[in-house]
């Protein structure tokens, strides 16, 4: 993966550059942005749906309910994803993440929209691009970045969906690979930064993304930054296929990533000992966006920019950061505080390499 030239040398290096002054900060949530404009059917079909199936393609979503297929949005409304990227990186984030999260075939197939998955990452991809380059215009001394969101589809390679029957899986690596591969190359296409792939609750899942991720490089002979963020599901402190941080760490390194971090399911509060754990490990940058606290009886977040801001601030006082942002219940008001509480606060520093002199 990393045997090729830059595709975009010099946003690399405008990149780096960033990283090494300062802890650069991430959006927040795109699902919880696109709740408070509360969409009906309509506004996810737009004109081109609007019959009851796709009028540009054969292919179609017919007998399907559309409404929850937030990342169609980037196609029928285009103009409020973009609104809340420009939200966002007016709140103070370096990095925007395309609103990509279910743009794979196996996850477009709840809507029968799998022909869709190329064109969804493609167009999401320029619109995140395109909020960006706005941000830049208005501030040139300050780079912004579009991140490629590479999610992590509804099924599953390491776990059976079946109780009953432990040995069943109904994926494989094989098929993950490809489908993975279809949406990388809309993202890389429509002018992303960065790859990440982020929500990991299964190894086996991210390893089949990475290797399409390869797999794309070595078809266009340069290649992408890759941020990989993994996400511990609950108080055992492990991935849903059973990973501790440092074992998730091992398992990823090979990749040389760009960062690696944690993200959703846990709050800052919870999941700070992993992310101590990675920070004390890795030998690539870290990042960490939590949910804004644990969802109430209501499945609501209840967590104040105030507070996530503040227990984020004590990550980057303690040395755990160079990246940070939010996810589940985050908006742009969590991510102005969090990047005001951060400021000025130094990126933590790369562990010495094993056996280096002290």
């Amino acid at each position: 993966m990393n045997r090729h030239p830059w595709l975009y040398p010099a946003r690399v290096a405008l990149l780096e550059a960033a990283l090494a002054e300062r802890i650069l900060v991430i959006d927040g949530a795109m699902g919880t942005m696109i709740q408070t404009h509360r969409l009906d059917e309509a506004d996810y079909r737009g004109a081109r749906f609007a019959n009851g199936y796709d009028q540009e393609h054969p292919g179609d979503g017919r007998g399907h309910d559309l409404k929850g297929n937030n990342d169609l949005l980037s196609l029928t409304r285009p103009e409020l994803i973009a609104g809340i990227h420009a939200a966002y990186l007016e709140a103070g984030a370096d990095l925007v993440e395309t609103n990509t999260f279910n743009s794979t075939a196996v996850s477009q197939a709840d809507y029968g929209l799998e022909h869709l998955v190329r064109e969804l990452n493609l167009e999401a991809a320029r619109l995140a691009r395109a909020a960006c380059d706005a941000a830049e215009a208005a501030t040139p001394d300050r780079p912004r970045f579009a991140i490629g969101v590479i999610g992590p589809t509804s099924r599953t390679a390491s776990i059976s969906p079946d109780v009953n029957d432990p040995g069943f899986r109904n994926t494989c690596f094989d098929a993950l690979r490809e489908d993975y591969r279809v949406a990388i190359d809309g993202l890389i296409d429509g002018g992303v930064d960065v790859l990440m792939i982020e929500t990991i609750f299964d190894t086996l899942n991210a390893k089949a993304a990475l290797f399409a991720i390869g797999e794309a490089f070595d078809a266009r002979g340069a290649r992408l930054p890759v941020m990989i963020s993994g996400t511990i599901t609950d108080a055992s402190g492990r991935t849903l296929s059973g990973q501790t941080a440092e074992a998730f760490h091992i398992s990823m390194s090979h990749a040389r990533p760009l960062a690696m971090g944690l993200n959703c399911a846990l709050g800052a509060k919870e999941l700070r000992p992993h992310v101590e754990t990675l920070a004390q490990v890795a030998d690539c940058f870290v990042s960490a966006h939590p949910n804004a606290g644990l969802p109430n009886a209501f499945a609501e977040y209840d967590e104040t920019p105030e507070e996530m801001a503040t227990m984020l601030e004590e990550f980057a006082r303690s040395g755990l950061l160079n990246l940070v942002g939010g996810c589940c219940g985050t908006t742009p008001a969590h991510i102005r505080a969090i990047a005001d509480a951060v400021r000025g606060l130094p990126p933590r520093r790369m562990p010495a390499p094993s056996g280096a002199a002290a």
